[in-house]
């Protein structure tokens, strides 16, 4: 099952993607033999400044057709990682070909968008900025494949 990150800004250079990067080659090493992955990073800038609506439609044009889609919201579920890799699992084992991390904007993400999502994730009471969203998901995608795979990495 291929898993695509499809984020609203640009991300430079700097810690917060080298976390990234390094975190994103472990989940495709350690996803690979499980049927997870790649993971791709998708992202979309609305440079017109349309706002929240304008970033939902650049959004679902990222989207591959059939994606599950999961958005990273506030209001959203909160799971512990191991439930965190049974769904993933759960997904991959239902035949789903690809699922979709959706992370918004400063605003959020636009309810209309919201509203077409299969699942919703928080990771927390707090407000994350949207840059470190992306660290702290490919962190929790490589220890929910760590955690399918029986590596030590994930210790209760």
């Amino acid at each position: 099952m291929r898993v695509q990150i499809c984020a609203v800004g640009r991300l430079r250079g700097g810690p917060e993607a080298a976390l990234i990067s390094d975190y994103t080659t472990r989940f495709d090493r350690t996803g690979r033999a499980l049927g997870l992955g790649p993971l791709t990073l998708s992202e979309v800038e609305d440079k017109k400044g349309g706002g929240m609506p304008a970033e939902a439609a650049l959004l679902e044009r990222a989207i591959p057709n059939g994606a599950v889609i999961v958005t990273m919201d506030e209001r959203g579920q909160l799971l512990s990682s191991p439930e965190f890799a049974d769904k993933l699992a759960n997904w991959r084992d239902a035949g789903r070909s690809d699922v979709t991390f959706v992370i918004g904007g400063a605003d959020g993400i636009d309810p209309s968008l919201r509203a077409k999502a299969d699942f919703s994730i928080s990771l927390g009471k707090m407000v994350w900025p949207h840059m470190l969203v992306r660290a702290m998901l490919t962190e929790q995608l490589y220890r929910a494949a760590s955690i399918l795979a029986g590596s030590p990495y994930h210790r209760v």
